[in-house]
């Protein structure tokens, strides 16, 4: 079966030839990324595969079906860029990897956690530049002191785990409790005592419409002075002016993200010889108290090639007419 794969990377390329070996799909690379003006590429494809900045809305949708595509691979776990109700009504099968490696994600959060907290990449820049001087570069024991998990789903319960193993108190919100969680002795609180006792909080939750700017100014203001916020979920959970002035007043110490809500301007994409046009993002790296990352959380080499074989086989699901154990339903 044809796939057509948009905002093909050269590592998408690779582990997906490499997984193909065995599956003999027809896989189509396009650069560009899924948009009404580049739909047409895959005018003879059943089914494309989208990445996290692929916004697929209802005209999107429609323009696809009537070329014939009726299956969407997302390379990915979250899919609120993608209208799942406008897909189903026009009988588009939606599928995802929820689960390519939970621990990159984990990892990835905590290596922001400990970079941000000893100064890591600015004692790097020193020394690059044969300044060994260590003024400005104290951090804080993060054992004895308190986290805050947003989402205790697979990647959240890895993130308290660790943190409970460095000595720290974990509390946790989710409307669902991890089993998981639960036997570790994590803390199960309400939002407001998550927000007013954690040193650190990490954001694991989904981005949904209710969760839209879950961080926002009046969370903000209910958290310690100084605390730390980390973001490798999903940019919109915060609020970035909300963000920009919680760093300018002293309340926010330390922020960490490896997502931001307008980032599809931005990611995946080299314009070191341009212009960013986006002021709050500007302004979000003339902070020495924040770090960030190209959405580059997920990108380890099980991770990828999890994505790719996971993809290939809900292809061949499709193609077979069996059960798709990876569809989004609504």
């Amino acid at each position: 079966m044809k796939l057509a794969l948009f905002n093909a990377k050269r590592y998408d390329i690779e582990s997906f030839n490499q997984a193909n070996v065995s599956a003999a799909h027809e896989l189509i690379f396009i650069e560009q990324p899924l948009q009404l003006k580049t739909a047409r590429l895959a005018s003879d494809a059943i089914a494309i595969c989208i990445f996290v900045n692929d916004v697929v809305d209802s005209p999107l949708l429609e323009q696809l079906f009537k070329q014939g595509v009726r299956l969407i691979c997302l390379r990915c776990a979250g899919y609120n860029n993608v209208d799942i109700a406008a897909a189903q009504a026009l009988g588009i099968h939606v599928v995802h990897v929820p689960a390519y490696s939970p621990y990159a994600v984990a990892e990835h959060t905590l290596g922001l956690m400990l970079a941000l907290n000893r100064h890591i990449p600015e004692a790097n820049s020193r020394v690059h530049n044969g300044n060994f001087t260590i003024n400005g570069l104290k951090g804080f024991d993060m054992h004895g002191k308190t986290a805050g998990i947003i989402g205790t789903g697979r990647i959240g319960a890895l993130v308290a785990c660790s943190l409970q193993a460095l000595g720290m108190r974990v509390l946790a919100v989710d409307p669902i409790q991890n089993s998981a969680c639960c036997n570790q002795s994590i803390e199960y609180v309400d939002m407001d005592t998550l927000l007013s006792l954690s040193d650190v909080i990490s954001l694991h939750c989904p981005y949904t419409a209710e969760n839209c700017h879950l961080i926002n100014a009046e969370a903000i203001s209910k958290m310690k002075k100084g605390v730390m916020i980390i973001n490798t979920s999903r940019g919109g959970l915060l609020d970035t002016q909300a963000a920009i002035d919680g760093l300018r007043s002293g309340q926010i110490g330390y922020l960490g993200l490896d997502v931001y809500e307008r980032e599809q301007n931005l990611f995946f994409q080299d314009l070191s010889d341009k212009e960013i046009d986006d002021a709050d993002f500007k302004m979000l790296l003339s902070f020495p108290n924040v770090l960030i990352t190209p959405h580059q959380a997920f990108f380890t080499a099980e991770a990828i090639n999890n994505i790719a074989s996971a993809t290939l086989f809900s292809l061949s699901c499709f193609e077979k007419n069996e059960p798709l154990s990876n569809a989004i339903l609504k």
